[in-house]
Order: C-alpha cells, then structure tokens, then sequence
C-alpha cells in the first residue's frame, strides 16, 4: 500500500514517530489533568459552551493541571469572522482563561501547537498515511449520490444507515484500480478501515455516565475530506494523542461517537483518555415540556445576553458551580467568605441525566451576590455596565461618585443587607429618583384612598420640622407626631385594634413622604433616602408632587 500512500500524501515525509519526539508526554505530577476547550468559530459563544469550558478548566485548576483552547475549524464552510475573537472574548468576560492555545485569531501560546486545526493538516495527513501504509485506510470515491442510494436501501431493508460491510463499495477496491482513479482525478476521500465487530460488545467508563456499553465500530468513516483536511473524529483523535489530553469533558451529545473514538486510539496502540459527558441543560417551554436549551429559540442561550443584562459574572459562574455539581450550592452557604477556587469539582455529583436551566434561580443567585458585595464594589460594577450600554447613567455615576456610593450602601452594611438588585442593569431604574436629572415626567403610585388636599397638608407639615441632623429615632418620633396631629394613628398596633377612629396609621404618613420622593410606596429605607437628598431636594420634590397632583 506504499505505492498508493505515496500518491494521496506525496508531500509527506514525516513520520507519526516524528510527530511523537516533537510532542514529548508533559512533564506533569501523577493525577494531574489536562483538558480543553475544542469549539468551532461558527458564531456566539452559549451557555453550554460556558457550562462545560468551565468544568474544564475547574477539574484542570483542582489538579494544577493544564487548560488549553484549540479551535477546530476543520469546517471553513462554517468558520465566522472574528470568531476566534469572539470565543476568546466571551469567555474571559467569565474568567475562562486558558493555560494554553489561541490568544487571538493569529497568536498562540504553549509548546503543543498550533492549536488551530487547520494549521494542523500535514500532521493529520501524516497520521492517516501511516494508516494507508498499513492497510487500515483506503481511497473512497463514491459520490454523494452514491452515499444517498446506499442510504435509501439500507432504510428499506430496515438495516443500520452508515457504510460499513457490504456497503463499503471501496473497501477491498484494487490497489492499481484506485491508483488509476486517483490519476484520472476523480474526486475522493479517505476512509478508515475497522477492523470492529458490530456484534461485540466494548465497555467504556464515563466519569459522568458510569459504565457504558456499546456494539464495537464496524463504520468506515471518513477520516479525510476531499479537501485535505481531517473529519471531526479523526482530528479528535490525532490533537488529544499530541498534545496529551487526560480528560475529554464535552457534551453528551458525542457520546455515542465513543466507540469510533476508542478505536482510533487503539489501532495506535495508545491508551484513551478519559471522557466526561455532559448532559445539556434543559428548560421548560410554554408548553410545560422538558426540552434542550436551543441556541435559536432562546436568547439566554447566548452568554452575551447576561452580559448585556448586567448579571455580575460572578453570579453566572456560582449559577454554573450550582448546576454542575449537585453539593455545591450547601459548600457555598457555609462558606460564604471562600473562594470558589477553594471547591472541589466532583464528576460524581454531575447530574448524569440534564439538570433544569433556572434563569429565576440565577437571578436570585445574583441578588445574593450582589447583596454581597460592598457599595464601592456595586459602584464599580454598575458604572462598568452603564459605561457599555447606558451612556446618560455612567455620566451620572461618574459625577456624583461618592453620592451614588452611598446610595448603593442603604441598608447594606448590616446582618441581612437588602436584596434589591439582581443585575447591574436594573439598578438604575431602581434608584433614578435618587439623581434630578432623571426625575422629570413622573408617576406618582399615591394611595387613591388619601385625596390630594391631605397628601399636601402631611407634606406640609413634614417640610417645617425635617430636620437633616435627626437620628433616625427623632426622625420618626417627629413623623409620629405630626400623624397625631392631623389624625392619624401613631401606633400601629393600636390602629389595628380600632382603624375606623383614625384617617389612617403612621404607615400612611411615611408611604406620602415615600412616594413623593420616590414616586412608589416600595423603597429602601425612607430615613436613608431622605437624608441623602437632603432638605432643599425634598421640598422641591414635594413641590413637584403636589404640582403633579393639582393637574390631575
């Protein structure tokens, strides 16, 4: 088979020896791990990708291992502009960093490249000669037409669809015959030749999955497109043997490639590394039914639409630890004050099955999060945001910065700080009563009960005692006070016992002041607010309030 090894791959001279010397096996403690993160350059980054990049390099972390990115783009059909800058990007706003691999669309860093699979074509075709040489590959030229009629019969006759056995039209083809055609230029491609026995059974031990069983590769698959470059399968192959992958952590929608996987490490006499499925994460539809997330049906798919929401990357990563390994979320609350880095990744309590994508829980894992977080730090983490998509409000934060750090400190440094904000991108219309310039063309959620004479007397008479160097203790007994005075009850408890004595209670009084300023009955702490707008903005609020109301 030299003859025809020599006329598919003339222009290669190396060896898969040679290849072997120029990848040494790393130099790496024993139970080290080394994996990546393969993807294409097709488009966005989603969350799949983020869910097991990021377990990827958790298991790698834990290990002191190595993290690697390689993009296959053995597709170009598919390959993206910018798409290895989009990959690259998408995940460093997570923090998925690598070790190794692409660093841009041109640059790499590591001793096992290029970790870009189309740079990589001399050493797949050298691998795939070998094969040639050997008697485990031949020339295949059926046309697609050909592929489809053998298709149509194998359906027919109930059989299993793929080429393999008495489907295989080229696999015992004459050596001088294929020469002949190769000459004449008609086009071809390069199958791998099994040597599998569909009625054997092999076991495979999935970190994720367990024990797994399945009938042995009889498939001639193609290991060599027509265009040079290598399948999926076959480069899966050749760049996890080079560059001394221990760990293939991918979704388990490959799973059932495994035994062609397996076999292709074994026709080398090389050991497989280790594989970990991930089962895709699900989500409840309209319907009520249990589907796949899909990247085209749900836009929080996309990692960049967290991004543009303002979740904290932070708060995704946690979600992600919450979903990817089932002790994590118990590790978490009575380590409140740890690193994540501090957790210990176990494939054992990956969910083998698919767990439920949450976006409430997310959103409440966020609100925890930040909640977390010192004022400074909401600060920086909303102006970082409002610098991005909301110009009008990053101009503001950068104004008044001491002002909106104190804001953002109501009611946060004490033993349960308030929950208010689950995204940085909410927050501004959370407190855009707190800044003049966003206060315009309000409404106000005035209870209808209280007509607008009364709300103005209780505004009134709160304007001629507010005193901005009050306690909060003096503050209220004040604003009791003037519930008294005009009728209602200062004592809530009291009230309750007898409403139809009173107007109303001191809750009314502080929900007219509330709204008047804020324009809702629901805000952080009124002493707070108040005292940070200060008495001259107060009034003018009340003003504006009660100028609202006479309108009406």
């Amino acid at each position: 088979m030299n003859e025809l090894a020599d006329l598919i791959f003339p222009n290669i001279d190396k060896t898969v020896a040679d290849y072997e010397k120029m990848y040494p096996a790393r130099e790496l403690k024993e139970g080290t791990i080394v994996t990546r993160f393969a993807p294409s350059p097709t488009g966005f980054i989603h969350i799949g990708h983020l869910f097991s990049s990021f377990v990827a390099k958790k298991v790698a972390q834990d290990t002191d291992g190595i993290f690697y990115l390689r993009i296959e783009d053995t597709d170009q059909k598919r390959t993206v502009e910018n798409g290895i800058t989009n990959i690259i990007r998408d995940l460093k706003n997570y923090n998925i960093t690598f070790n190794e691999g692409m660093i841009s669309e041109t640059e790499e860093i590591g001793n096992y490249g290029p970790y870009i699979q189309s740079k990589r074509k001399e050493i797949y075709q050298t691998f795939a000669k070998e094969l040639l040489k050997k008697g485990l590959a031949y020339p295949c030229f059926c046309t697609e037409e050909e592929v489809n009629d053998v298709r149509e019969i194998q359906k027919r006759r109930k059989d299993r669809i793929g080429y393999y056995g008495e489907y295989a039209k080229y696999r015992n083809f004459d050596e001088q015959e294929a020469i002949k055609k190769i000459k004449n230029n008609e086009p071809y491609v390069v199958r791998f030749k099994s040597m599998g026995d569909y009625n054997k059974k092999i076991e495979i031990n999935d970190a994720i999955k367990g024990k797994l069983t399945f009938p042995e590769n009889d498939l001639d698959i193609v290991i060599i497109k027509s265009d040079g470059l290598p399948t999926y399968h076959f480069a899966h192959f050749v760049d996890d043997y080079l560059m001394h992958t221990t760990h293939i952590i991918r979704s388990d929608e490959w799973i059932s490639s495994l035994p062609i996987h397996i076999q292709l490490f074994k026709t080398f006499n090389v050991k497989p590394p280790k594989y970990a499925h991930l089962s895709p994460l699900m989500k409840i539809d309209e319907t009520g039914s249990k589907r796949k997330l899909s990247k085209r049906k749900d836009p929080e798919s996309a990692v960049s639409y967290y991004h543009e929401k303002g979740i904290p990357k932070e708060a995704v990563i946690l979600y992600i630890l919450t979903v990817a390994n089932s002790n994590f979320e118990a590790w978490y609350d009575t380590n409140k004050d740890a690193s994540i880095d501090d957790f210990k990744f176990d494939f054992k309590k990956v969910s083998s099955s698919g767990s439920l994508f949450d976006y409430d829980k997310l959103l409440n894992i966020s609100k925890n999060y930040i909640s977390r977080l010192t004022a400074k730090e909401v600060y920086d983490g909303v102006l970082e945001y409002a610098k991005e998509f909301d110009l009008e409000f990053y101009n503001l934060l950068t104004k008044y910065k001491d002002y909106s750090i104190k804001i953002f400190n109501i009611e946060r440094e004490q033993k349960k700080p308030r929950k208010d904000y689950d995204s940085y991108g909410n927050i501004k219309d959370q407190v855009f009563y707190m800044y003049d310039e966003l206060f315009s063309d309000v409404t106000y959620d005035f209870d209808e009960k209280i007509n607008k004479e009364e709300i103005k007397k209780v505004l009134d008479s709160y304007i001629e005692i507010y005193d901005e160097n009050d306690d909060k203790d003096t503050w209220f007994s004040k604003m009791q006070n003037i519930g008294d005075n005009l009728g209602y009850c200062s004592n809530i408890k009291q009230y309750k016992e007898n409403p139809d004595n009173y107007k109303g209670s001191i809750a009314d009084i502080s929900n007219i002041i509330r709204v008047a300023v804020t324009t809702s009955r629901m805000s952080p702490d009124l002493y707070e607010i108040l005292k940070l707008l200060g008495k001259d903005r107060i009034k003018d609020r009340f003003n504006k309030a009660i100028q609202k109301l006479e309108n009406k």
